[in-house]
């Protein structure tokens, strides 16, 4: 016999309507926790705007390369202790944040600009080969097919204070109605490329004056009345040069210690901003001469006269130079930029040295050579001698160091690639190597940001 088999609906409706209350209790609970951890732990920031720059990006951000470190000479009990952390700071990549007036207030005064490290800088250069009409084709890498881009993606970064990029519509608003030039040989050159390139990005530069080897040159941007100019006076001292385009000398150069050039002499008082620089010359071939009289010379051996040595000759035009600086009663900002460092390796430029490095090195890893040490011991000296008058006397005198953290950049040179296509025809062809200049865009560029910073905390 068949058993009757009854539902129980009431104990079935209720048995279900408990176990949805147990669901929306544990879904609420989800709800609750979720909301406590999103206010204890808010998000750090949104999604970044990325420039649009025609280059691979070659830098990770899953294992972004270490930093690279450098401290200066010149105020060492200011330093960070040795591995010390530092993080690349948030900032917008077309210039200043809107916080930056603050930050440069607090920075002034307290913040070695030169003392910091190369960090990843994924945005890469603000302008490129294809973007900026004024780089000369011995510093074109990426025209003249350097296949390497990871050396664009890098920035300087201080270690006591934010270092912005510089900003061109701010930069040239700052400077309306002003003048400055960059005064010294090829690498004054190669860095006043640079910053226009930069500025362009706001407002197209036009050229307005040159000289005949267009070694000297100026440009305007016209609607800020602002004149940017280049002025070539390798020594700052009168000199004169017997080589031609490409540095072959028929004779010795003629340099008079005691006479500055009048190249930038004569139109010192009318800039508001100059930045000065010598150094590499001075180990050239040359006759020295004071009150028109020969003292000496560097390297004349078909000569009958006293081996005076570079040293002597650019200690003596830096004193002179600095003393001119110091007297002047100016009354704008006076830069004196630091020589800066070849990075030849396994011999010279002329016996087969090569820079092939494709990224920063750590400090230490590479060392000055003999002339780039004499260089800088002269320049740190002399100008430590004349900023103590220069304070006294109220000309505001500065020193641009760039020196130290170019050092750590042997990644930054054209080698090869100062020709175009320099193995287009013979993957082994033997070409003369660049390893003084920079590659454009490239790590000078970092020079423009130091610049602007310097400017608005004057």
């Amino acid at each position: 016999m068949m058993k009757k088999i009854s539902f129980n609906w009431t104990s079935w409706w209720w048995s279900l309507h408990k176990q949805n209350y147990l669901v929306l209790k544990l879904g609420v609970s989800i709800l609750l926790i979720g909301l406590v951890f999103r206010l204890l732990y808010p998000l750090s920031g949104g999604v970044s705007e990325v420039q649009d720059i025609p280059i691979q990006q070659t830098v990770s951000s899953s294992t972004p390369p270490p930093l690279v470190s450098v401290s200066s000479p010149l105020n060492s009990n200011q330093h960070s202790p040795n591995g010390t952390e530092t993080s690349e700071r948030s900032s917008d990549s077309s210039g200043f944040n809107e916080d930056d007036n603050e930050s440069q207030e607090n920075d002034a005064g307290r913040c070695d600009l030169f003392v910091g490290d190369w960090i990843p800088h994924p945005g890469g250069p603000v302008y490129t080969n294809e973007t900026c009409d004024w780089i000369e084709g011995h510093q074109n890498c990426m025209k003249n097919g350097r296949p390497d881009t990871g050396y664009l993606y890098w920035r300087w970064s201080p270690r006591e204070c934010e270092l912005p990029q510089l900003n061109p519509n701010r930069f040239l608003e700052s400077m309306r109605n002003k003048a400055l030039a960059l005064i010294g040989d090829s690498i004054s050159r190669n860095h006043i490329q640079s910053l226009i390139c930069v500025l362009s990005k706001a407002e197209k530069a036009v050229q307005v004056y040159h000289d005949e080897d267009y070694k000297s040159r100026r440009w305007l941007f016209p609607s800020y009345n602002f004149t940017v100019s280049v002025l070539w006076s390798p020594f700052l001292a009168q000199a004169a040069i017997f080589e031609d385009y490409n540095g072959v000398s028929t004779s010795e150069i003629e340099l008079h210690l005691d006479k500055l050039d009048g190249t930038w002499t004569e139109q010192f008082k009318s800039l508001d901003y100059i930045m000065f620089s010598s150094g590499e010359w001075y180990a050239k071939s040359a006759i020295y001469y004071k009150n028109n009289t020969v003292l000496g010379c560097h390297y004349c051996p078909k000569r009958n006269l006293t081996e005076r040595g570079f040293d002597f000759a650019y200690r003596e035009v830096l004193r002179n130079f600095f003393d001119y600086i110091t007297e002047s009663d100016h009354k704008g900002m006076i830069f004196f930029r630091t020589s800066t460092p070849e990075h030849f390796e396994n011999g010279e430029w002329f016996s087969g040295g090569t820079c092939n490095r494709t990224e920063p090195v750590k400090e230490g890893e590479f060392l000055r050579n003999e002339l780039n040490r004499i260089l800088r011991d002269i320049e740190i000296e002399e100008f430590r001698n004349a900023s103590t008058k220069a304070s006294e006397k109220g000309v505001n005198l500065k020193l641009f160091d760039v020196n130290p953290l170019s050092l750590l950049r042997p990644d930054g040179h054209p080698g090869p690639y100062r020709f175009f296509q320099p193995f287009a025809k013979d993957k082994n062809a033997k070409i003369i190597k660049d390893c003084l200049h920079w590659c454009l865009p490239g790590p000078i560029d970092t020079w423009n940001d130091l610049l602007m910073k310097m400017v608005v905390n004057g």
